[in-house]
């Protein structure tokens, strides 16, 4: 069953408990669904409207991308999930084994992958909430600002656990490819993400 099938009583209890997943991922990912959803929400509020007229495509066209970055968000709760499992039965090896080693690496790669999927949607998802909070509606300014916030979680969030798999790597050649990528992002767009929220406050 996919986790986003639920409630949000039923995710967050789901979040609360021993289960393997949703984790810090999962919930990264929601964060980020959250975010693009409150940007698409200043387009919403801005189209139609008259004083808004002359920036109004460019609108329609960043609530297009945000449609589909909110869909690519949800599918990452799910993914997260599941580019879990292998590296939780991959634990569960005895240590004797002379497979585990390369089960284990294959195995954090590909739960490496997914938060470095939300990672790289995050960013796609502050650079058109910096679009909507430059040109959409001021009513909806502190949307804007929430949605960058949450973005701005879901960025850190989903690096913790990318940090935390290459960690354990063996392959330390790749873990500094993967780690270089990582930290370029959060360079980049946590200041993004704060320059938004300064915008938002300046505005308020």
């Amino acid at each position: 069953m996919s986790l986003v099938s639920n409630t949000c009583s039923e995710f967050v209890d789901m979040l609360a408990s021993k289960a393997a997943v949703p984790g810090g991922g999962g919930a990264s990912a929601l964060a980020g669904a959250l975010g693009i959803a409150l940007g698409n929400m200043v387009g919403s509020l801005t189209v139609g409207k008259k004083k808004y007229a002359d920036v109004e495509a460019d609108i329609i066209a960043l609530m297009e991308k945000a449609n589909d970055l909110q869909n690519e968000f949800l599918l990452l709760v799910d993914g997260d999930a599941e580019a879990f499992e292998p590296l939780s039965k991959a634990y569960g090896i005895p240590k004797d084994d002379p497979n585990r080693e390369k089960i284990m690496e294959d195995a954090l790669r590909v739960a490496t992958a997914t938060p470095m999927d939300i990672m790289r949607a995050c960013g796609r998802a502050i650079d058109i909430i910096a679009e909507f909070a430059a040109k959409g509606s001021a009513l909806a300014i502190s949307d804007a600002g929430v949605g960058a916030a949450f973005s701005r979680a879901a960025l850190v969030g989903a690096s913790f656990n990318v940090f935390i798999n290459t960690a354990s790597m063996t392959d330390k050649e790749y873990a500094a490819k993967v780690n270089e990528e990582a930290k370029a992002l959060l360079d980049e767009y946590i200041k993004k993400a704060e320059d938004i929220v300064t915008l938002v406050y300046e505005k308020l």
